[in-house]
């Protein structure tokens, strides 16, 4: 099938690994160009190269860290420089500190929120009067499968996240006129160094190993394995895609069946 992305324009949000960077790979692997964004410049650097090595779409990056409260702005006008514009803005933050949601202090909750769901609103609305223009856009939210089912010891993530559901679909029933799509894919148990840092802090918490955790938590996905990075990073790239032009305002999974609910 063919994507329709060949020469489109991404930048990807917190792309430096894992689920960030699975997307980036996929667009860049249809010929997109893309710019990845991330705290650590030697991270950025080396996948940049990955990247540019795959012989599609190119990718440049930009060293970005959404806590500061002008990053947002920054990290637009970086990527207009390397681009162009902007077709296709995938929104992705790394996971807010595990925990309770008692063991959370207030300021914490604050600067998550801010980082998790302020800056991604401001990003998303610089890039939008450009993709208006064109007739043409693409927003795609990295969430959770706790947006749906909460996890466990993730208590920050469960609350904040949830907030990105009721913009995604408010925002996508304003701009869906100008061919304009908004989605929130929701990962369930993906294998990045995240779900290892999660399986281990349950190992930790229950005085067993990380692989009866795995093994337990495993039993529980329908499928019956983790997901693979590649699996997710397709499934990205399809839902920005032009024969994914009628999907709009949606939470999509993909997490094996984890998801119990309808």
């Amino acid at each position: 099938m063919d994507l329709g992305l060949t020469g489109k324009k991404a930048l990807v949000l917190a792309s430096s690994q894992g689920l960030g960077l699975a997307i980036a790979t996929k667009l860049c692997q249809e010929g997109t160009d893309v710019v990845i964004s991330g705290r650590s410049a030697e991270k950025l650097q080396n996948a940049a190269a990955a990247l540019n090595n795959l012989g599609a779409g190119t990718a440049s990056y930009a060293v970005m860290d959404l806590s500061n409260q002008d990053s947002a702005r920054t990290l637009y006008n970086e990527a207009l420089i390397k681009l162009g514009h902007v077709d296709i803005l995938v929104n992705n933050v790394g996971g807010p500190p595990p925990g309770s949601v008692e063991a959370q202090d207030l300021e914490t909750w604050r600067t998550q929120f801010d980082i998790m769901v302020v800056r991604l609103i401001e990003i998303t609305n610089l890039c939008l009067p450009g993709m208006r223009q064109k007739k043409w856009g693409r927003v795609l939210t990295i969430a959770s499968s706790s947006i749906v089912q909460p996890i466990t010891v993730l208590g920050i993530s469960n609350t904040i996240r949830s907030a990105l559901v009721g913009w995604n679909k408010s925002l996508s029933n304003e701009v869906a006129a100008n061919g304009i799509t908004l989605n929130i894919l929701a990962p369930g148990r993906i294998e990045t160094e995240r779900v290892v840092q999660i399986d281990m802090m349950a190992a930790k918490k229950q005085g067993v190993s990380i692989e009866d955790v795995q093994t337990a938590s495993k039993k529980t996905i329908p499928i019956g394995r983790y997901g693979t990075v590649e699996e997710f990073g397709s499934v990205g790239a399809f839902i920005v895609s032009e024969p994914a032009s009628y999907i709009t305002g949606s939470i999509i999974r993909c997490d094996g069946g984890l998801i119990r609910s309808v």
